[in-house]
């Protein structure tokens, strides 16, 4: 067996995949799917309206972000940094995370937010090259993502 180097160790990985009540929401779409095809027939309707609602469920996973922190370097949906730029990381639940969302977003910022994910992470982009001044990242464990990002900092230096 192989044992992972600092460089290539997942230190963190987490899909955003939507909450219940969103796939709940995707699920109904049958129903009104069904009521547009019935003129086709009741059983090619519910047919259809499965079959769409199932795409679309299938879509809303599979198009989920992920976040994952491999060896030193932050992966946030399609983006990434290597941890050597990255400065003051910050945690947020509750209140705070509303506010680090809403009127606490910085508008040049980069960010991965998700609606019913609660808690956020705000980490600082310390690039002189990089016009980005921090990113802001939905979480559902800001705690254990932020320590992930500061281990990974400290490998980096």
């Amino acid at each position: 067996m192989q044992n992972p180097t600092a460089e290539t160790r997942i230190r963190y990985r987490e899909r955003l995949s939507p909450s219940l009540w969103m796939l709940v929401t995707a699920a109904v779409a049958a129903p009104m799917v069904m009521l547009t095809f019935t003129p086709l027939g009741s059983l090619p309707a519910l047919l259809i309206g499965i079959a769409a609602a199932l795409a679309l469920i299938v879509a809303l996973i599979a198009g989920s972000p992920a976040i994952r922190i491999e060896g030193t370097t932050l992966h946030a949906g399609r983006a990434k940094i290597d941890a050597r730029w990255l400065g003051d990381v910050t945690e947020h639940t509750g209140e705070e995370a509303r506010t680090a969302r809403g009127i606490g977003l910085p508008a040049r910022g980069w960010h991965l937010l998700r609606g019913g994910i609660d808690g956020v992470v705000v980490v600082e982009n310390t690039d002189p090259d990089d016009p980005v001044p921090s990113w802001t990242i939905s979480t559902r464990t800001p705690d254990r993502l932020a320590a992930a990002i500061r281990e990974a900092e400290a490998d980096a230096r």
